[in-house]
């Protein structure tokens, strides 16, 4: 497993980041111990959460995953072996309106609160890697294109960067990162860190995947010129590039089986290049899903993959892809199918 650094900070994390989504809602709390046993024993460092897990959200489950990572923390004693990150949720009144009445902005009040709160469940005294889970302007993320423009008032960014950095400051988080967030805003971000003497954003953990490279548009430079790594997120695109939905199959228990308005990457352009991404593997032997998340693995502007598991075998798969090589021909005809279809699920 290699080690990657968290932007120009002196913490190393593993290339292979363990997901904890489905802990508290697809899995149990002793599942979940598993996962993390394994992962651990196989070189994994990385487990990312957040406040607003398990997904889908409900106020029932809410804060349910930091828990069970909170209790294995201290079932295992592991504390100094792993780097945890965590996220605090943005502003949707109508979908997450349990989460602090839904009205979840980037000033003083809310991030000391839930910063305070994650802690706890959590039961640690600091968490690694702190991030803004989406922004709280409107913006195009989870799935848009297109910005509408939409003008409304938001949280200065400065303002939450200072908060951020009193937290830092204080021991409560070590650095801080950005989520499903834009061009514009990881260079605002910085800038105001720059001028004002703040805390550094370190990552950013956007989607990508074969169905969605819209990353290396505009962020991709970002990452690699100032020291602002990717941590992928859906680089399965939801399981679907593991062609377990090919032939219109609903797997019993799976989670677009489950909940189908999570079937940001079913369109028929999707689909299509899903089909053509299995055969490519399959023709040189591959298991389709560890060619996806090769590939993911491979990018220079990568710091970590975000994987989850809902079975160990699964787990197990995802974590062996980092040791799944590529040909260049492989690369090649991915790069072919990407041309025919490109980005059909952002």
């Amino acid at each position: 497993m290699d080690l990657n650094p968290l932007g120009n900070t002196d913490i190393k994390v593993s290339s292979i980041c363990l997901g904890s989504m489905t802990w508290g809602e697809q899995n149990t709390q002793e599942e979940a111990f598993e996962q993390l046993d394994y992962a651990v024993a196989n070189g994994v460092n990385f487990i990312d959460t957040a406040e607003l897990y398990a997904i889908p959200p409900r106020a029932e489950t809410y804060g349910e995953t930091e828990r069970i990572i909170g209790n294995w923390l201290k079932s295992r004693g592991q504390r100094d072996r792993v780097v945890i990150a965590s996220k605090i949720a943005g502003p949707g009144e109508d979908w997450i309106g349990h989460i602090r009445e839904g009205k979840t902005v980037f000033n003083r009040h809310y991030i000391e609160q839930a910063i305070d709160a994650s802690l706890k469940r959590l039961q640690t005294d600091h968490i690694d890697l702190y991030q803004l889970h989406w922004p709280e302007r409107d913006t195009n993320c989870f799935g848009q294109l297109g910005y509408k423009g939409k003008a409304e008032p938001f949280t200065p960014i400065e303002e939450t960067l200072e908060v951020l950095g009193e937290q830092t400051r204080a021991g409560k988080i070590r650095h801080i990162g950005l989520s499903n967030e834009t061009p514009w805003g990881v260079m605002r971000f910085l800038h105001a860190a720059e001028s004002l003497e703040l805390p550094r954003v370190v990552s950013v953990q956007n989607p990508y995947s074969l169905l969605n490279r819209t990353f290396e548009i505009g962020l991709s430079e970002i990452s690699l010129r100032e020291q602002v790594g990717l941590l992928a997120y859906s680089p399965l695109g939801f399981g679907v590039l593991s062609g377990k939905y090919l032939g219109n199959t609903k797997p019993e228990g799976a989670r677009i089986t489950r909940w189908p308005q999570y079937e940001r990457y079913s369109n028929p352009q999707a689909i299509a290049a899903t089909e053509a991404y299995v055969a490519l593997a399959r023709a040189h032997n591959l298991d389709p899903a560890q060619m996806a998340l090769a590939y993911v693995n491979s990018r220079p502007f990568l710091t970590s993959t975000i994987i989850g598991a809902t079975n160990m075998a699964q787990l197990r798969s995802n974590i062996e892809s980092v040791s799944a090589t590529l040909s260049e021909e492989v690369l090649q005809e991915i790069e072919a199918i990407h041309q025919r279809w490109p980005n059909p699920s952002p």
